[in-house]
């Protein structure tokens, strides 16, 4: 599984401006309603579940809610680079600028973890998370983490 199997261009989102922890996942959860026509609340209300059993802020400015959802059928992707960053009660206690939103299907599924695995590694790579705060536009952003030449970052 790779990055272009669970994001696409339409959904990375540069210069995010959110007040908070609670306000980026609201705003998340809206997007993804959007592209997955699904109900925004429900998957606000997943994330905040899975949120309480632990942050989802992997360290050195990385975050990466995540939640499994009836409707959903293949993961789904959004990436997102804060304007500014913010607490996200990170394991490292750094603010939060690089976010990427994983929803996955219901039920067992290796593949459904390497999805999740996948973006782990990407995004916790510094040379990827260095790439993608100094990228210019969404189609940078997309081009860095999808592993494609950007043709100018």
């Amino acid at each position: 599984m790779t990055i272009d199997d669970i994001l696409a261009p339409a959904n990375v989102i540069p210069g995010l401006r959110v007040s908070g922890k609670a306000a980026l996942l609201e705003d998340l959860a809206k997007r993804a309603a959007q592209s997955l026509d699904l109900d925004a609340g429900t998957i606000l209300n997943a994330l905040i579940r899975r949120e309480g059993l632990g942050s989802t802020g992997v360290g050195n400015g990385v975050a990466l809610p995540h939640a499994r959802l009836e409707g959903v059928r293949k993961p789904f992707g959004l990436l997102a680079r804060l304007r500014d960053p913010l607490d996200f009660d990170a394991v490292d206690e750094r603010p939060v600028d690089l976010v990427f939103l994983l929803l996955l299907p219901t039920g067992e599924s290796g593949e459904h973890l390497n999805a999740l695995a996948c973006v782990a590694r990407k995004l916790r790579d510094p040379e990827t998370a260095a790439a993608l705060r100094g990228a210019r536009d969404a189609a940078c952003l997309y081009a860095l983490a999808s592993a494609r030449s950007p043709s100018k970052a």
